[in-house]
C-alpha cells in the first residue's frame, strides 16, 4: 500500500528552510507515515515537499545522529527500524535518565510548574475518557517535557528526548493496550505527588519503575502484534 505523500513545506516561516525539511522527516518517521525500513529518496522526498535536495540530504544526516535513520554502504537511507534488543537498550537509558530528572525536579521546581503538571495530568484523564487516544499520547509528551524543563537540566532533557524519539512511533502502540493509558494516568499522580512533596528519592524511583512498566506493555504489544501477524 502506498503512503499519502509528505506536506509541502511553507516558506512562510521564520525557521531556515533545512530545519523545516528536518522537523518535516523527523515528523513523518515518528507519526509513521515514513514507515521502519522504508528507503528515502532524496529527490522523491524533495519533490513531495517542494524543495531542494540540499536540505533534504541535510535533515537525513541530522536524523542519522538521532537514530531515526540508518545510512546502509551503497545502498542509500532508510528509516531505521528498532530490533527487540534496541528498544531494551533504550528504555535502560530512560529509566535511569528519567529517574534523575524526577528527582532534580523534586528539588528545583517552582509552584508554577508543579501546577502546570497538575494541569497536564487533568487533561490527560478528559483525553482518556473521550477515548482519544492520539491526544492521550501527544498530551502525555508534553507532560514529561515540561518535568524535564523542572529538572533545569537542559543537557539532560536532550538526551532523554532524543532516547524517547527513537521510540516515538511504539507510544501508540503500547498505550492502546486495555488498561495502559490509566495505569500510566496513576504513575504520574504518584510521581507528581512526590515531586510536590519534595521527596526526589521516592521521584526518582517511581520514574524508573513508570519507565519500566512502560517497556513492559510496548513489549507485550509487540509480542502479540508478532503472534497475529500484524
Amino acid at each position: 500500500m502506498e503512503r499519502r505523500p509528505l506536506i509541502q513545506i511553507k516558506l512562510d516561516n521564520y525557521k531556515p528552510l533545512r530545519e523545516l525539511v528536518f522537523e518535516a522527516l523527523r515528523e513523518a518517521i515518528l507519526k509513521g507515515i515514513l514507515k521502519p525500513g522504508e528507503r528515502l529518496m532524496e529527490i522523491q522526498l524533495a519533490e513531495e515537499m517542494g524543495v531542494s535536495r540540499t536540505p533534504v540530504r541535510e535533515a537525513i544526516r541530522k536524523l542519522e545522529l538521532e537514530g531515526l535513520v540508518a545510512m546502509v554502504p551503497r545502498k542509500g537511507a532508510y528509516v531505521a527500524s528498532l530490533s527487540m534488543k534496541d528498544i531494551i537498550e533504550v528504555f535502560e537509558i530512560r529509566g535511569a535518565l528519567e529517574g534523575l530528572a524526577a528527582e532534580l525536579a523534586a528539588e528545583r521546581i517552582t509552584d508554577e510548574e508543579l501546577e502546570e503538571l497538575e494541569r497536564y495530568l487533568l487533561r490527560i484523564t478528559e483525553s482518556i475518557e473521550s477515548g482519544d487516544l492520539a491526544l492521550v499520547v501527544a498530551i502525555d509528551t508534553d507532560f514529561h517535557g515540561q518535568l524535564y524543563k523542572a529538572s533545569r537540566n537542559e543537557r539532560l532533557a536532550q538526551i532523554i528526548n532524543n532516547l524517547r524519539d527513537q521510540i516515538q512511533r511504539f507510544r501508540t502502540t503500547s498505550l492502546s493496550l486495555p488498561g495502559r493509558m490509566q495505569a500510566a494516568l496513576e504513575e504520574h499522580k504518584k510521581i507528581v505527588e512526590a515531586i510536590s512533596a519534595r521527596d526526589g528519592a521516592l521521584a526518582r524511583r517511581l520514574a524508573e519503575e513508570h519507565i519500566e512498566n512502560a517497556e513492559n506493555s510496548l513489549m507485550e504489544a509487540i509480542r502479540g502484534a508478532e503472534k497475529n501477524g500484524v
